[in-house]
């Protein structure tokens, strides 16, 4: 399906543009809380390391626990999940204003209430992105991903701005304190809206085998491996300006925080005029070109600020920066959600957060201990020579296209009358289809069966194998395993139209009468008495 072609067209929808606008409010007291802990820290420790690490307090937790948000996202109801994230962070903040105004902060209380606040975004953000689907149609979803880096970054031209001179005038407990009172907003929104979910027609999947799903079917992917790779490096590199510009902000005369936050303001327009830019870039270049800009351009901005003192240099390095920022992630989750059906959408970009902040977090503690040796310049010049490496490298791991492949449902599966009373759980099931192929079509049909083995495995097939029968060498058997009854029927719900093209193509092929047959088994194991190994106790034999 065509993507939109108007920027803005996501607004046409009610529910969209309640919770985007409610959601720049929480986003402007999220950047207030960002450069009310960044200045706290540069006030209780000259740490180069410590400074560097609120900023990996913050995406730590996102690297550990987005798979596990990603999962729930999958099983139950994402308004819930997202509103359960929404107290938790309520919470926290609050009870930050307060220690804080107390004056009971220390460097360590200050990054453990850090990453309680980045351990509610991490529940949160998954869920949330998932959710774009559900507000918008497929059409619309990378204006809506857009948007979403536009609200966002439109707060970040003003809320950290703003953020300094909060905290240069009434200090850093009010900044937390406005944190906490702007998830109201959102809050409201959440209450008020109500998602239309599909009905469902299997039991929730159990969880822990909802997370081997999702790192199953991310495994068989090579192109969200690709992604994901290059948004960890990008990430892992690009922290650099964030984690440390608490120090460049420091280390001019009239450093304070206003001027962080000033710095970060320009960060935050550059990613604007990079979010308005985006649909453009994307239509006159392929995926790879815009990455490959984006890594050089941050690697220039970089080394600007390693190279350089002039405050005005820095601050015109910034916006550059904050363009490559957007175009890069924003590129980057598009093609996530576009290259992942829906039934594992949210467990994909859990993932794709995982790489992308581990990436940032490794990076906020490698920086800061190369500035702490070496210097802050020194720190730039090698996070600019990785950034430089990182667009290199894409000549031999290009990012793929997106919107290529029809990922919706085909919705076609029906379960079979069986005559055993099976439960969900009853398992292990055993598929064995049947073929008859003509010789001259061996080459085609096998080609069919490597895509098969791939589609079948990715959505949950186990010990995948095709078998020849000897005395007739144009019958061909297709076998795997499913662990239960509940799995299976899964398995078939998780086909999508692109999948069910190899399906076509293989009833295409068959020469039997009627298609291919289709045999589902229950797998019984039996002990006899007569076994040579010795055994305790009665034998029961089902």
């Amino acid at each position: 399906m065509p993507a939109s072609d108007s920027a803005f067209a996501p607004f046409r929808h009610r529910d969209f543009r309640i919770l985007w606008s409610a959601t720049l409010v929480s986003n402007f007291g999220g950047l207030v809380q960002a450069v009310g802990a960044a200045w706290l820290m540069t006030q209780l420790t000259d740490s180069a390391t410590l400074i560097s690490l609120v900023q990996a307090s913050n995406t730590l937790p996102i690297m550990l626990l987005a798979l596990v948000s990603g999962a729930l996202a999958d099983i139950f109801d994402r308004r819930t999940l997202l509103m359960t994230a929404q107290l938790l962070m309520v919470t926290i903040s609050a009870l930050l204003a307060i220690v804080a105004w107390q004056g009971w902060l220390t460097p360590m209380t200050l990054l453990t209430f850090t990453f309680l606040i980045g351990a509610g975004q991490a529940l949160y953000n998954p869920p949330w992105q998932a959710s774009m689907g559900d507000l918008v149609p497929r059409a619309d979803l990378p204006a809506a991903v857009t948007l979403n880096s536009v609200g966002f970054n439109l707060m970040r031209s003003v809320g950290p701005a703003a953020g300094g001179i909060i905290v240069a005038v009434f200090g850093a407990a009010a900044a937390f304190a406005i944190n906490a009172i702007s998830y109201v907003p959102l809050l409201s929104a959440m209450v008020r809206w109500r998602p239309q979910s599909p009905p469902r027609t299997t039991t929730p999947e159990p969880f822990f085998a909802a997370v081997g799903a999702g790192l199953r079917y991310v495994a068989l992917s090579p192109n969200l491996l690709r992604v994901m790779g290059r948004g960890a490096l990008f990430g892992l590199a690009a922290i650099s300006i964030l984690s440390l510009l608490p120090l460049v902000a420091k280390s001019h005369p009239e450093g304070g925080s206003t001027l962080f936050g000033a710095l970060l303001g320009c960060f935050g327009l550059g990613a604007i005029f990079g979010a308005l830019v985006s649909p453009r870039v994307r239509a006159r270049l392929t995926n790879e070109r815009v990455i490959r800009l984006a890594f050089a351009g941050f690697a220039v901005a970089t080394a600007i600020l390693g190279l350089t003192d002039s405050v005005w240099l820095h601050g015109l390095a910034m916006l550059p920066a904050g363009a490559c920022w957007v175009l890069a992630l924003s590129l980057f989750n598009v093609t996530v959600q576009l290259s992942t059906p829906r039934w594992v959408v949210a467990r994909a970009l859990a993932l794709y957060q995982t790489f992308v902040f581990g990436g940032m977090a490794a990076g906020s503690w490698l920086w800061g201990g190369i500035a702490g040796a070496y210097g802050v310049q020194a720190a730039f010049l090698c996070a600019a020579v990785l950034l430089t490496t990182g667009a290199i490298i894409g000549r031999w791991f290009s990012a793929p296209e997106f919107g290529t492949l029809d990922l919706d449902p085909v919705r076609s599966f029906r379960e079979p009358d069986l005559r055993l009373d099976l439960r969900g759980r009853s398992g292990p099931i055993m598929v064995m289809v049947d073929y008859q192929i003509a010789q001259a079509d061996t080459r085609a049909f096998l080609d069919l069966m490597r895509q098969r083995r791939l589609i079948r495995r990715r959505d949950g097939a186990r010990n995948w194998a095709l078998l020849r029968d000897l005395e007739n060498p144009e019958m061909w058997s297709e076998s795997y395993h499913i662990a239960t009854w509940d799995e299976y029927v899964r398995h078939n719900l998780r086909r999508t139209k692109s999948d069910a093209e190899v399906t076509v193509a293989l009833r295409a092929l068959n020469r039997g009468e009627g298609g291919p047959v289709v045999h589902r088994l229950i797998e019984r194991h039996t002990v006899t008495p007569s076994d040579d190994m010795p055994l305790r106790g009665k034998i029961e034999v089902p």
